[in-house]
């Protein structure tokens, strides 16, 4: 008689290591073809206002994508397919970015790069939550988001060896390698997460007739979500209003001094600390309340950007992005956690897919709102804004009592 598979099952280490990998490999891919974008954007004729035009579109898409990802992983058993399938669209049409011969190419492809990305991540955040403990889930994302951040700093790095020979159409080409390794590795690595709640039904039977009007209720696009999470997702809207593109943060670089030259190494030293603290943060909200964890991410944050707003010095704009690295670390896999734990796990995919789709769209809007501050005011003021709404964010993270772990 078939007996239905344990949701903790001894495949469980393998799919966290499998989803660290892949995101190792994906990034790496990712990042050897966005750095050298712009660059080839301007060889095609196309200038800053084309780059706008395709990464508004393209990061849009995605954030709708997330929410549909996390609608479609509550209703579905089987998430390998969404997932792989994701990954396997993504590393598909990077590599046509050596081929193309106008801007309108590149925004078809980078439209199904990050609708694929949007897909996927939703239900691979619930399969990643659903494959440990949830005394474990703040060390798997973090571990997770430290490989992702690891294929960042590796991505640019490739991209430098191979565009002195090659070119930029090489570059892109290259990226095939890692994509292709990455789409492998989902296909024989990830193992499918069986949900412990009553997902698998073989036949109906009276008992499940009569709560077939409770389980349509459940399957509503928003479902009824505990006050914790809506109180969360509050605090985290509000933080991303002042959470804007970290472009800016190069832009006032150059503000003093630092020539443009040397922000793909500002990006470096905030990647290389990101990769090496985000595990450890994770693996320490395990253990005590995220809610002050990620609280600690949004001091860091504010701490930040006070620091740029005055720009004292270049060594002080250096040392603060390093420590910049330790706010992802405390906030993105940790926060990611926080809302995990905080539904039951019929509705997960759906709560991850608005938080991850309100926190994208609110930091769209903060990048037009420091941008327009910066027009008006000068870039002091826009640093001091996004500081004092940290502040009061994490203030608030502070009030959060972090669920109960059993």
């Amino acid at each position: 008689m078939d007996t239905p598979p344990s949701p903790r099952s001894q495949s469980t280490p393998r799919n966290i290591y499998a989803f660290g990998l892949i995101s190792f490999l994906n990034d790496t891919a990712s990042e050897m073809a966005y750095w050298v974008l712009p660059a080839f954007l301007a060889s095609l004729g196309a200038g800053p206002a084309k780059l706008g035009i395709i990464e508004g579109i393209a990061e849009s898409v995605a954030s709708f994508a997330k929410l549909f990802s996390g609608y479609l992983a509550d209703k579905v058993s089987h998430r390998k397919p969404i997932v792989f399938g994701g990954y396997f669209v993504a590393n598909a049409v990077k590599p046509l970015l050596a081929l193309v011969s106008s801007w309108w190419q590149i925004l078809g492809i980078r439209f199904a790069d990050r609708f694929a990305k949007g897909v996927r991540g939703t239900a691979r955040d619930v399969m990643v939550a659903e494959s440990v403990d949830q005394s474990n889930i703040g060390s798997a994302y973090g571990l997770i988001q430290a490989m992702d951040s690891a294929g960042a700093i590796a991505g640019p790095l490739l991209a430098l060896a191979v565009i002195g020979r090659f070119g930029m159409r090489g570059v892109f080409a290259a990226a095939a390698i890692p994509g292709a390794l990455c789409v492998l590795v989902a296909w024989l690595g990830i193992r499918e997460v069986h949900r412990a709640g009553p997902v698998e039904r073989r036949a109906p039977s009276p008992v499940k007739v009569e709560r077939s009007s409770a389980a349509s209720a459940e399957s509503k696009w928003l479902p009824k979500l505990p006050l914790s999470f809506y109180y969360v997702l509050a605090v985290v809207t509000l933080f991303s209003l002042g959470n804007s593109s970290d472009m800016f943060l190069v832009l006032r670089a150059g503000n003093i001094g630092i020539p443009a030259s040397r922000a793909p190494l500002l990006g470096l030293v905030f990647n290389i600390m990101f990769t090496l603290l985000s595990w450890p943060a994770g693996k320490l909200s395990d253990r005590f309340s995220r809610s002050a964890i990620a609280a600690a991410g949004y001091f860091v944050f504010a701490i930040v950007y006070f620091v740029f707003a005055l720009a004292p010095s270049q060594l002080a704009i250096w040392l603060t992005m390093a420590f910049y690295g330790l706010f992802y670390a405390l906030t993105n896999p940790v926060l990611k956690a926080l809302v995990a734990e905080s539904v039951a796990g019929d509705v997960r995919g759906r709560a991850l897919g608005i938080y991850s789709f309100l926190t994208s769209v609110t930091t769209l809007l903060s990048s037009v709102i420091t941008g327009a501050l910066w027009k008006v005011y000068g870039p002091a003021v826009p640093f001091y804004f996004s500081a004092g709404i940290a502040t009061v964010s994490a203030f608030a993270l502070l009030a959060h009592r972090s669920p109960a772990r059993g």
